[in-house]
């Protein structure tokens, strides 16, 4: 961590939409105007606490399936948020201690507490990287990039709850096809979405207070969803809803509630 990096000032003059997460997980890395604006959310989605719950889980059942079933052994964690356990290094090291993990995010927040994702096992190896999803030609030539990962051999991407901070305007699909064409034959793609599909009117409250609160956020379809995968083959049981995705036991909770469309796909 340069000095440069540490002495970055955090705004808390603003809601940010990772703090807010933080929030919704029953974190404490937040501030007083996150958990205003997340109140906001809770006021008009009650069930935000579900979402980021079972977001949550299904990035672990993701890391596990990829580690225990398709021989991941390294991950490009992009939009990681604040660092809540356990973490992705440590659900996949938990099955493989040798897995690699690179974390990647854009808020001097997440920075500041990135050592707790450098934990890694001996065999193992982490590191975390200021950069931003919008750039990812900076992202894929850091240098500490290189170090951990060898691109040469599977990597999976996981993408939870970022992509729709990404707005049509800035290109998400063209941003996942040029982070997906650097990897190679048998990588993959580990996506979840929040969606409107089962409750327009609720998620239209929630685009405009992400919006006004400025966080401009795109939710999409089932179908929008599902061209992030395009050309990759899709794990059973496809495009689900986040609790339905390989659960570990009976979902107790409704599709509306978790909204967030989630999927695994590998690279041919």
């Amino acid at each position: 961590m340069t000095n440069s990096h540490a002495a970055r000032d955090i705004d808390t003059s603003r809601p940010h939409s990772a703090r807010m997460y933080d929030y919704y997980l029953g974190g404490k890395d937040h501030f007083e105007v996150d958990k205003q604006a997340a109140e906001t959310v809770a006021s008009a989605y009650p069930a935000i606490f579900v979402c980021a719950r079972e977001n949550r889980a299904f990035m672990h059942r993701a890391t596990r399936v990829l580690a225990q079933e398709h021989g991941i052994r390294q991950w490009l964690d992009i939009g990681t948020g604040i660092p809540t356990e356990p973490n992705l290094h440590q659900v996949a090291q938990s099955v493989v201690p040798e897995a690699r993990v690179v974390y990647a995010d854009n808020d001097p927040l997440v920075l500041k507490y990135a050592e707790r994702l450098m934990r890694s096992t001996a065999q193992g190896r982490t590191t975390y990287i200021e950069a931003d999803v919008n750039d990812p030609a900076s992202l894929l030539d850091s240098p500490a990039l290189a170090e951990v990962l060898d691109l040469n051999q599977p990597v999976a991407l996981s993408l939870n709850a970022l992509m729709h901070f990404v707005t049509d305007a800035q290109d998400p699909y063209g941003i996942v096809d040029r982070l997906l064409a650097v990897l190679p034959s048998g990588s993959a793609l580990a996506l979840s979405h929040c969606t409107p599909d089962f409750d327009p009117a609720t998620w239209q409250k929630v685009t405009d207070i992400y919006t006004n609160a400025g966080t401009p956020v795109q939710f999409r379809s089932k179908d929008d969803v599902a061209k992030f995968f395009s050309g990759l083959d899709l794990l059973e049981p496809g495009i689900a809803v986040g609790h339905r995705w390989r659960p570990d036991g009976e979902p107790d909770a409704t599709d509306a509630e978790v909204s967030l469309w989630t999927g695994v796909g590998i690279k041919p």
